[in-house]
């Protein structure tokens, strides 16, 4: 493609075109199951000590309730790839939004820590499923020259989830005076902070009802007719035979190895996946969700009342979001690599920062305090910790993962990663309320480590994939491979 025809190509997709507006309209709406599951995974920050006081928890089951709901998200994304391949993403998003709304309803009307537990699984599968379905669907609707801030959208929504949830914590503790006050109709406010889930989970329900299937999976289908009636409403009419022969091309050369699987000579799995694996695992590593699942408890623990907790967590959840809009912004302009790396690079500044504020701290347990400076260089470090991740790894990691796996696998590597994700979510968050006991110190020194390993990882192992067709970026991560594998055949042979 010469670089004239490249730039017409790339007006007629500018979002005020009538394609590029469609295209995003059906990237909100399927982002909306990413709001769900940080609305979900983030309401119980302003419950956790509630429900810790209500049920008498300790800390290691207080830790087991809050990460239970990341082993439900493992299964669910891992499903996910295998259903929506079977069944079509639309409806699996419907099958999302179910589970999202019984589990709203059962963690407020919990009556004990075991039931809650169950209630926290269901929603998790729910997460797990959205999770994955969400970027396969924005991936495949998406036209290439805005691919990647509509993939980022998932991530923005995600934060815009984290703060109505952290938003909504605060304004019902405020007016019940306190989280484990009681608030109306006899339920207390924490109760009430899971029940306000069942809002977005019926939108979210409407919205996978009005929405049009994958064409991508319609074609998979051999249902070529309603594809191109999909297609038709998100390309040119002039590209309308070329986008669906390319993509049944795609498809067709995908059918002559019907039986691929995951499997490789790779510790038993491609490349490839590895590769999506070892970045969800990263994303989870640096510790980022500390902040949105226990940032209330932290807070409180350093001196913040309850009230100034909550405020301090609202505020950390906006900043979060903004960097995610920055992200959307810069994505497909500067690029995925040099924007990952930049993240890598704040982010272990910062908890190298946090960690140094801790090693000062005063107290154990319940009663640590920060004298001095090391409070407000603790609160700065962890929003500056917040900006690096949400510009960066928070929604690069997404859209990469929408864009790296071969369509034959697309589904199911996705479903792999994300497990993977949660799994290495579940680690962190269940293991932080007993590390945080030991050495908060140690807990964010590690963290900075991981950090640390994610940009030399990215340094050394990711090609740049902005601008190109989701085929040509799966070839590049092939050709990469390939020339790794000569390499070392040629370095064995010299």
């Amino acid at each position: 493609m010469t670089e004239s025809s490249k730039t017409s190509d790339d007006a007629r997709f500018t979002v005020k075109t009538p394609y590029g507006r469609r295209a995003i309209a059906l990237s909100i709406a399927a982002a909306v199951g990413g709001f769900l599951f940080g609305f979900d995974s983030s309401v119980i920050n302003g419950a956790v000590d509630a429900v810790d006081g209500n049920f008498e928890l300790g800390s290691a089951l207080t830790g087991f309730v809050v990460a239970v709901a990341l082993l439900g998200c493992a299964v669910g994304a891992i499903i996910a790839g295998n259903l929506s391949d079977r069944w079509g993403r639309r409806r699996v998003m419907m099958i999302g939004a179910v589970m999202f709304f019984a589990n709203s309803i059962g963690s407020a009307l919990t009556f004990s820590p075991w039931d809650l537990i169950v209630w926290r699984i269901v929603g998790g599968i729910g997460i797990g499923i959205a999770s994955v379905v969400a970027p396969a669907y924005i991936a495949e609707i998406a036209p290439r020259q805005i691919r990647g801030s509509l993939g980022s959208l998932q991530q923005l929504a995600i934060t815009l989830g984290i703060f109505t949830a952290l938003l909504s914590d605060a304004l019902l503790a405020n007016i019940a005076g306190g989280a484990s006050e009681q608030l109306f109709w006899g339920l207390e406010a924490w109760r009430w902070m899971f029940l306000v889930g069942v809002v977005p989970a019926a939108v979210y329900g409407i919205l996978s009802v009005t929405m049009p299937e994958s064409p991508r999976y319609l074609l998979t289908k051999g249902r070529t007719d309603e594809a191109r009636k999909i297609f038709a409403r998100l390309v040119p009419k002039d590209d309308l035979d070329r986008a669906v022969r390319d993509i049944q091309t795609a498809i067709d050369a995908d059918k002559k190895n019907a039986n691929a699987s995951l499997r490789g000579k790779s510790f038993g799995l491609l490349p490839i996946v590895w590769v999506g694996i070892i970045l969800s695992v990263f994303q989870q590593f640096v510790g980022i969700n500390v902040i949105f699942y226990y940032s209330t408890s932290l807070w409180k623990a350093v001196g913040f009342s309850e009230s100034d907790s909550l405020t301090v967590s609202v505020i950390t959840s906006v900043t979060n979001v903004l960097v995610t809009i920055v992200a959307i912004v810069l994505v497909d302009r500067v690029g995925r690599k040099p924007i990952l790396l930049s993240g890598s690079l704040l982010m272990t500044l910062s908890l190298g920062a946090m960690a140094l504020a801790f090693s000062f701290s005063e107290g154990s347990g319940d009663d640590v305090s920060l004298p001095g400076a090391w409070g407000p260089i603790a609160l700065v470090a962890a929003n500056l910790f917040v900006v690096g991740f949400g510009a960066s790894w928070g929604p690069l990691v997404w859209v990469l993962l929408g864009e790296i796996f071969p369509t034959r696998i697309r589904a199911k590597a996705l479903g792999v990663a994300a497990g993977a994700q949660w799994i290495a979510n579940f680690l962190v968050t269940v293991t932080f309320p007993p590390l945080s006991e030991l050495s908060l110190t140690l807990t964010y020194g590690m963290y900075a480590a991981l950090a640390a390993l994610s940009f030399l990882y990215v340094w050394k192992k990711i090609p740049e994939t902005n601008g190109m067709e989701l085929e040509q970026a799966e070839t590049l991560f092939a050709d990469s491979d390939k020339a790794k594998a000569k390499a070392k055949s040629d370095k064995a042979r010299g």
